[in-house]
């Protein structure tokens, strides 16, 4: 593992900020690497306020949409409210549609299904709307490179508003309305919210046009901090506002559905860490193992009863998936080896058998081993489908792009993305791939890295350390849980690897012999001998707080450990 240690801040900011906030150094050094430089800057930092919310209006096209939905509710037309069938597209449409029915009664909602239609909008799902007399669809997470089908469903009378924050193609689909920050057009302040959040503009954009102020909106923002977080979009700016105040409706009132999944899990209070690994997965679990409209109905649900139902049925979807994801990914491995692929740029594998829901978990899964652009294929109808991962630093969708002769479809980020292609095409884009990230990908990026924020001594974590580090969050992408170095460390002498199969270490750190700290390290087992017989080590780490039998202390979390 590379340890990449952030340059200082320069002295003069420094010491300005230091002043300015009456903070200690190692604190003032988080705030500058995170963009904060003034006392103004830390307070919208450390008080995120909904008027930190930029109007929606200056978002492009927002005024065509505003005034198309204005339309169709005043001549009570029926509205398809129709989204992707991942969390950040479930949330979507759960979010539009409930927010509809409180202005009219005739709102549907359609995903499509993820074998029989693929991802983003289908003439299945047009000509389910021109059958049932849909007059406007809104689409949600997907839409802004569907240039055909918005053509499609125009002949038939159907007008689209699309809200989507993919990147546009060369053109954009002939729509009322395309809301989408990441046109070249669009003036938006904030380019980086997720498909969820560009539906939170357009209700905040309804809801302003009738006079109402944001607070009316805060009981949609649960839904808007699950796809935050699930969608691992950059938690900054007005991300970052929509996640924290989002994770206090899930803290403290959050809709029927969401209350349900936290049940199960017995939690008091949830992060976004939770959010991403225990509800998002089990919102995605529906989409992934029977179909995206279990998710919508769980987040719609307005009586928790039902919700409990809702959520039972998705937690054994859930427990499926991790079965099958856990299975396919012992069958990819193998396959690695079989075809002795260990020592290439890239991971391509395929089987038609591999359940296609789970293969983007399966891709993520593979890096953990090969660390690499990953792509894991499966059988869809008569094409081959894929996801695609990447690792820190190297843009996938762009090594796509640049690969896209052999592809019939493609579409995502920078990090993840999916496919379509040929069987055929199969063994030529396999090549192409592998010869595109070969010549493109800086080497060291093929290196597993950790950004350490600083070096400290041991002695400066201290539980008021802790305190304002709970003001930073919430944590996530562009806003990372600081990373901590500190050299010269021994065991105090009883650390041992603990857990299955002995993977993980456990120990009690000292650095001077005053202070001492429980550390946890998740697979650094194989780490064992560097802290044998109180060797000296270093380490990178995190500062969390153990809670235990109503007990609270600080302990460390390892990254990695050296010599």
């Amino acid at each position: 593992m590379r340890w990449t240690l952030k340059p200082k801040p320069e002295a003069e900011k420094l010491a300005a900020l230091q002043k300015a906030l009456q903070v200690d150094e190692v604190v003032a050094t988080l705030l500058l690497q995170r963009g904060i430089e003034t006392y103004d800057d830390a307070k919208t930092f450390f008080r995120p306020s909904l008027e930190h919310l930029h109007d929606p209006f200056l978002m492009k096209d927002m005024d065509k949409a505003v005034l198309r939905v204005e339309q169709a509710l005043a001549n009570h037309e029926n509205i398809l409210v129709f989204g992707d069938y991942d969390v950040d597209g479930t949330s979507s449409v759960a979010l539009m549609s409930t927010y509809l029915k409180t202005r009219t009664e005739q709102v549907a909602t359609y995903i499509p299904d993820r074998y029989d239609e693929g991802y983003g909008v289908s003439i299945k799902g047009i000509d389910f709307a021109d059958d049932n007399d849909f007059s406007l669809i809104i689409a949600l997470d997907c839409g802004v490179k569907a240039i055909d089908k918005v053509a499609y469903a125009k002949k038939k009378g159907i007008d689209f508003i699309i809200c989507d924050h993919h990147r546009p193609g060369k053109d954009l689909p002939d729509a009322i309305a395309v809301l989408d920050p990441k046109r070249d057009d669009c003036n938006y302040p904030f380019k980086e919210l997720c498909g969820c959040g560009v539906g939170f503009k357009l209700i905040q954009a309804l809801a302003l046009n009738e006079g109402k102020p944001i607070e009316a909106l805060t009981e949609y923002l649960d839904l808007v901090a699950t796809a935050i977080g699930a969608d691992i979009v950059p938690i900054i700016g007005e991300n970052r506002v929509l996640a924290y105040f989002g994770l206090q409706v899930i803290n403290t009132n959050p809709r029927p559905g969401i209350k349900a999944i936290i049940n199960q899990v017995k939690k008091e209070e949830l992060t976004i860490t939770d959010v991403v690994f225990i509800i998002a997965p089990r919102i995605n679990a529906a989409g992934r193992m029977k179909h995206g409209n279990y998710a919508v109905a769980l987040l719609s649900e307005t009586n928790f009863d039902l919700a409990e139902t809702y959520a039972e049925e998705i937690e054994a979807f859930n427990t499926d998936r991790r079965e099958a994801d856990q299975r396919i990914t012992d069958e990819a491995l193998l396959q690695i080896e079989k075809n002795q692929e260990h020592e290439g740029f890239t991971t391509v594998v395929y089987h038609e058998t591999w359940h296609k829901g789970v293969i983007g978990i399966v891709a993520s899964r593979l890096i953990e081993t090969y660390y690499r652009p990953t792509l894991v294929f499966t059988k869809s109808g008569d094409k081959l489908a894929a996801s695609a991962r990447s690792v820190s630093g190297f843009d996938v969708y762009n090594a796509l792009e640049a690969c896209s002769e052999h592809i019939e479809q493609f579409g995502g980020h920078k990090y993840a993305a999916g496919l379509t292609l040929k069987e055929e095409n199969y063994e030529a884009f396999k090549q192409a791939f592998e010869d595109e990230v070969s010549r493109t990908i800086d080497k060291h990026l093929l290196v597993p890295e950790v950004k350490v924020d600083l070096k400290i001594e041991l002695h400066q974590v201290t539980n008021k350390l802790m305190r304002i580090m709970h003001q930073f969050a919430p944590f996530g992408p562009g806003n990372m849980t600081p990373i901590f170095m500190t050299e010269n460390l021994k065991d105090t002498g009883y650390g041992k690897c603990v857990g299955e199969d002995e993977k993980h270490l456990r120990m009690t750190v000292t650095q001077t012999g005053n202070e001492k700290f429980v550390c946890i390290g998740f697979n650094l087992g194989d780490k064992f001998n560097l802290i044998k017989h109180q060797k000296t080590f270093k380490a990178v780490y995190s500062i969390e707080e153990n809670h235990w039998q109503g007990n609270r202390s600080l302990q460390l979390k390892l990254r990695d450990i050296r010599e």
